[in-house]
């Protein structure tokens, strides 16, 4: 993912075809590890295409990929001595209640988050 995010950076700094020491500059500006044969895959791949195209194809792709959004899953316990650790897990968490601050006149009328 560096080297996409060092050749995007690249093109929008201006460079229209960045080249390898194009991205290994960017990379070892931020103290980043140039990996050569990542950054000649990546260019091979994106050489004469245009990067509007491929962003778009990418987001078609990952549409269709399902993320989160599920609900929480149940584990039943299993175990070979006794219903000990079942019962505990059963046992629903009790909720900490917390005391919020009461405001201070330290800060003068004015708050972060007013």
């Amino acid at each position: 993912m560096k080297v996409v995010a060092a050749y995007l950076l690249a093109l929008l700094g201006g460079n229209t075809s960045p080249c390898a020491e194009d991205l290994k500059k960017i990379l070892g500006s931020v103290g980043a590890d140039a990996d050569d044969d990542k950054i000649e895959l990546l260019l091979k791949e994106v050489k004469g295409k245009d990067i509007t195209e491929l962003i778009a194809s990418g987001r078609e792709k990952l549409a269709s990929v399902p993320s989160g959004g599920g609900g929480g899953v149940a584990v039943a316990a299993v175990g070979g001595c006794g219903g000990a650790p079942a019962a505990a897990a059963a046992e629903p968490k009790k909720e900490e209640k917390v005391e919020e601050k009461e405001e201070s006149d330290d800060d003068m009328g004015f708050s972060l988050f007013d």
